[in-house]
């Protein structure tokens, strides 16, 4: 009887214990992450009832807030929390260093504040203070998965201010490679899509294809990341023997890999559910947030530069632009796998087309001469040397070169001075427009997901769809973070000034969005903007204009800067002393 007695009694006190640790733990917990909502904690719920004095924690599982409301009272008898979290820049599926900061009711995404800059490393300044060819490898730095398009970029935009034509075999191996390289890009998006999700067979298969792929980068170039392979005037070197029969080989064996991926990914029912109805986009919606690349042809918009304004030889080769119909984030993901195959089309016509010639152009002031001619020819030798201590004058100009890069529409506007450094190289990175909307994304939900046979509508995404939705965005942070770094007076700072336009025609053709005009970007003190604009930046979020205070970035259309009456003011910012 003693026994029991004792049992009992450590029983209880054991409960007593881990109670009162639970407690404590709990309101650690909730002075941490459950602050009240200012809002929600105005004189309408000053006062006011918790929902736990109505409810147990059993009640309330599986309730929406509509009925938890509905049956403890008015608004006003009851407290809500929102919960702030934040999510990365060390969190995996970040990809890479983004800090999110979310508002959350529960479990559902009230705001999304996605924070920039923790890989700013001033590129664009940078380049500034280096030669034409010395400004090559920052490009390989930004978009680290598609570096060869990055370098086609800024090379066309280089070439364009020489007024230079780039022999057709160079144009064959950059076309080559750049097939190649969405296929690196591609593989990369599509299986971390899936490893965050929860599908880690198919990310070990796809990186088995994308060794092989990084040999050929290898092979050509000598480097396995960062090539610096396509320059201005041509190509660094010619084919090695024997890669372009590899390249065959790899081609016909890659399309039934795709086949595996598919076979465990597109059909799961996990996959599906998690992915369709998730991060929806409408034309609309895409073309105003000035969305390019697969997030603008997921929603429909069949635009792709390879097609519409073709460079290298992309007006020879034969090939489809796949289009999804629901914007979500399954329908992106078709867009990729069935770009992937494309990009077999396209690889398989250069191999049967591509013609012997020269690599580079035919001028020795502006590309290195060959090795062996140094070692026979005294102008070789003086020619190597002044090109890679001091390079080439590049004549007076601006110019705008945009490719169809991966990722979407990257983009170089280059300026020159006749010196031998860029006067400035502003850099249009695909992925800085897809995060600027992050929020609206994660916020907006207007679809409902089916669930079985019954059909769940859902007004908000959940924590989980945040997941889903940064990985159907393919962001990389090296072209994301690469603006021009400010000063630390903030006085003096430079604030970038991006102007969107704001509609497409009725022929579908873009107005500005895609052309060589797509946007009017200026730089601008902080003391001048502060006096045409006001300081209410929640006024300024409400009517659509996106601000990066990190960077010192603001972009917003010209209807929304003209309701702030600032246009009418850009000629005395023009002319102002610090404008």
């Amino acid at each position: 009887m003693a026994s029991m007695l004792l049992r009992s009694a450590a029983r209880t006190s054991c409960t007593t214990s881990v109670s009162r640790l639970l407690n404590r733990s709990l309101s650690s917990t909730s002075r941490r992450f459950a602050e009240p909502n200012p809002a929600a904690d105005s004189a309408q719920t000053r006062g006011a009832k918790n929902v736990f004095e109505y409810h147990t924690v059993e009640d309330l599982h599986g309730m929406s807030a509509t009925d938890i409301l509905a049956e403890t009272g008015t608004r006003s008898d009851a407290k809500m929390r929102h919960f702030t979290v934040n999510f990365g820049p060390q969190h995996p599926a970040a990809h890479g260093v983004l800090r999110l900061i979310l508002e959350l009711n529960g479990e559902e995404i009230l705001r999304a504040d996605p924070h920039i800059g923790l890989l700013h490393r001033g590129t664009e300044k940078l380049i500034e203070y280096k030669t034409y060819i010395q400004a090559l490898p920052y490009f390989d730095r930004l978009d680290y998965v598609s570096m060869m398009t990055n370098e086609l970029c800024y090379s066309r935009a280089v070439e364009k201010l020489l007024n230079i034509e780039v022999p057709d075999r160079a144009k064959w191996i950059r076309t080559l490679f750049g097939e190649i390289t969405r296929i690196l890009n591609h593989l990369m998006a599509v299986l971390t899509h899936a490893m965050d999700v929860g599908a880690l067979t198919p990310f070990l298969w796809g990186f088995e294809e994308r060794e092989k792929l990084m040999e050929f980068y290898e092979r050509v170039s000598g480097a396995r990341l960062h090539a610096a392979y396509v320059r201005p005037g041509g190509v660094a070197f010619d084919l090695p023997h024997g890669l372009l029969d590899d390249i065959f080989k790899w081609a016909t064996q890659f399309s039934s890999r795709v086949d595996e991926i598919e076979e465990v990914v597109t059909g799961n029912r996990i996959w599906k559910e998690r992915t369709i109805g998730v991060g929806v986009v409408s034309k609309d919606d895409a073309l105003n947030y000035s969305f390019s690349g697969v997030m603008l042809r997921g929603s429909g918009v069949p635009w792709d530069l390879r097609k519409v304004s073709p460079y290298d030889m992309y007006d020879q080769i034969e090939f489809d632009i796949p289009v999804g119909q629901n914007g979500d984030c399954y329908d992106r993901y078709l867009c990729r796998v069935q770009e992937m195959r494309e990009s077999l089309r396209i690889i398989s016509q250069c191999l049967n087309k591509i013609t012997p010639g020269a690599i580079k152009v035919d001028d020795h002031k502006l590309v290195p001469p060959p090795r062996a001619s140094m070692k026979e020819s005294m102008e070789s030798l003086i020619h190597h040397f002044k090109i890679f201590s001091e390079g080439y004058s590049v004549p007076p100009g601006e110019t705008y070169s945009a490719i169809e890069a991966p990722k979407g529409e990257m983009a170089v506007y280059l300026v020159s001075d006749g010196t031998n450094r860029p006067y400035r190289c502003s850099i249009r990175a695909p992925g800085f427009a897809h995060l600027a909307g992050a929020d609206f994304i994660m916020r907006h939900n207007p679809f409902s997901r089916r669930k079985g046979r019954s059909i769940v509508f859902l007004s908000q995404h959940m924590l989980a769809d945040a997941v889903a939705i940064i990985g159907t965005m393919d962001l990389v942070f090296g072209e994301v973070d690469r603006c021009e770094c400010a000063e630390c007076d903030t006085a003096n700072m430079a604030v970038e000034v991006i102007i969107i336009p704001d509609v497409v025609d009725g022929q579908g053709n873009a107005v500005g969005h895609t052309g060589d005009n797509w946007v009017v970007t200026f730089l601008i003190s902080y003391n001048t903007w502060r006096r045409y604009v006001p300081t209410d930046y929640t006024e300024m979020l409400n009517r659509g204009m996106s601000i990066y205070t990190d960077s010192m970035r603001i972009v917003a259309s010209f209807d929304v800067l003209a309701s702030f009456d600032v246009l009418g003011a850009f000629d005395a910012m023009v002319t102002s002393s610090d404008g």
